[in-house]
């Protein structure tokens, strides 16, 4: 028996959640790649970055309120850590961008090792150019550790 309606493919969800677990994140659909950063805050911090549209394809979920912000001099983004473990989970543009989405980024760091593994690695060059560098081979995988 058909109901008639077409059935759409679920999309594919990727988690994550700070030590604590008091902040979650989800992604939802397929993470194209994670960018590896040159710039002062992100290689200090070591992480991994996807990127979308806070509320669209990216949720935090702060219960809580353990979240609190870092914002750097430019004051265009907030870093957001959990105030109980410390993690850094996610940076989130300051003002919405012409289409009135705001971008927003989560730490894949966060996630299950086997959920994130196979994503191919954006370099990108925060600190000298604020371009992409030629993509290598690499995935987080050949970075985890």
């Amino acid at each position: 028996m058909t109901t008639g309606k077409l059935q759409r493919p679920i999309p594919k969800i990727t988690r994550g959640s700070c030590h604590c677990g008091a902040v979650h994140w989800e992604f939802r659909g397929t993470i194209p790649d994670a960018t590896i950063c040159n710039c002062t805050v992100c290689r200090r911090y070591g992480v991994l970055w996807a990127y979308e549209y806070d509320g669209q394809g990216i949720h935090v979920e702060d219960k809580t309120n353990a979240l609190t912000a870092y914002v750097r001099g430019s004051r265009t983004l907030s870093f957001n850590f959990c105030r109980r473990c410390g993690n850094l989970v996610s940076w989130r543009a300051l003002r919405p961008s012409n289409n009135g989405q705001t971008r927003i980024a989560v730490n894949l760091r966060l996630a299950e090792p086997a959920d994130v593994s196979d994503i191919r690695l954006q370099r990108f060059d925060g600190l000298h150019s604020f371009e992409d560098l030629s993509p290598d081979a690499r995935k987080v995988a050949d970075v985890w550790f």
